[in-house]
């Protein structure tokens, strides 16, 4: 659910970043995006990129601690 919450409001704001960098590289002023379902297409676009690298940084951390854990065990089993 953190990750849905947090992926909805950075694919909103990457919207925004986005935008601003097509106006300062084409020089316009403003960007119509031609209606309400074209922006929200590129906002649902943005929360699966966000949602996406967050999943695999959730994967990454929960392999990683996984890992930590068995080392672990691995050094209690040699110590004693």
């Amino acid at each position: 659910m953190m990750r849905m919450s947090i992926a909805g409001v950075a694919g909103f704001v990457l919207v925004f970043i986005e935008s601003y960098i097509v106006m300062s590289l084409k020089k316009y002023e403003a960007i119509d995006f031609g209606g309400i379902a074209p922006f929200v297409s590129v906002w649902t676009m943005n929360f699966f990129l966000v949602f996406s690298i967050l999943t695999h940084i959730k994967f990454w951390y929960e392999d990683r601690e996984a890992q930590r854990e068995e080392e672990a065990a691995q050094r209690d089993r040699f110590l004693n």
